[in-house]
């Protein structure tokens, strides 16, 4: 049996709202306001790294690799961003129209702004592309502004995005989620929730207020792997349910049981500050614990 949880919006820890309130997440590599930029002049240049030609960065490119060979996990991926430059596409979007002699309706003044996608379900990510080439290939339109991945992570909290999508529509999109988009934000380093032994610990101790639980068992959910342009499976980058939490429960519970149980311990652990920070979205299964 297994139970669904969609994932719901998080408040923003303060260190979070401290960090992107610090480091003007609304702002572009050099400070620069999104809102109000022209497509004339200084404006208009690509982007502010010297000396880049708009490839992506060569260590995201080798973590790739070795994440589809299977020889590392997303952890690898993420950590690669740490450093890495991408790029945010901004498009023009009518800001006030006016009115010729004529009658007829034009654009009087266009401002520039972030593009926003909506996932599958139904939260807001944000696009970044790891080269120019790719983001061209996607939206021909769009206007290329180079920023660090943590800069990015910041405009997609600033925007109210959970999740941060890499290379959308190419041959490789991985998915930062919530919780490493949090983390690239700060600078800091991520682990999985699958991964996390204190994060387990909480959990498990949270379950052990309900006796029949027997244990609890913390598992990459079925949203962790991905798939590539051509099909190819790969064991990460997925967009969620990234944790797989398996109960082990003895025998004796009818369906209302159950049921009872296994909201009552999402409500314990919705109300846990760790969980809430490090969990994006959880899928729950049964099990038989062994006599």
């Amino acid at each position: 049996m297994a139970n669904h949880e969609a994932p719901a919006p998080r408040p923003l820890p303060g260190h979070i709202a401290a960090a992107l309130a610090g480091a003007g997440g609304a702002t572009d590599s050099a400070g620069q306001p999104w809102a109000g930029r022209s497509l004339a002049g200084d404006d208009a240049r690509i982007h502010n790294f010297e000396d880049d030609d708009g490839s992506a960065d060569a260590s995201y490119l080798a973590a790739v690799v070795d994440l589809r060979a299977g020889t590392v996990d997303e952890t690898a991926v993420v950590a690669s961003l740490a450093t890495a430059r991408v790029f945010i596409p901004i498009v023009a979007q009518l800001a006030e129209e006016g009115e010729s002699a004529h009658g007829l309706h034009a654009d009087k003044q266009a401002d520039m702004a972030l593009v926003t996608l909506k996932a599958a379900d139904g939260r807001t990510a944000m696009p970044a592309f790891t080269s120019a080439a790719a983001l061209a290939s996607w939206h021909p339109d769009a206007r290329p502004v180079a920023v660090y991945a943590a800069r990015a992570a910041l405009s997609a909290v600033a925007e109210g995005a959970e999740l941060l999508v890499l290379d959308p529509g190419g041959e490789v999109t991985f998915v930062v989620r919530r919780p490493a988009v949090w983390a690239l934000a700060q600078q800091q380093d991520w682990t999985p929730s699958y991964m996390d032994g204190e994060l387990a610990a909480e959990m498990g101790r949270a379950a052990a207020d309900f006796p029949a639980v027997r244990r609890i068992e913390l598992l990459p959910g079925g949203g962790v792997a991905s798939r590539t342009a051509d099909g190819s499976a790969m064991p990460g980058g997925g967009a969620g349910p990234e944790l797989q939490v398996v109960l082990y429960l003895e025998d004796g519970l009818d369906a209302a049981g159950v049921q009872q149980l296994v909201a009552g311990l999402q409500a314990e652990w919705s109300r846990n500050v760790l969980f809430g920070e490090r969990v994006d979205s959880i899928e729950i299964k049964l099990r038989r614990a062994a006599q």
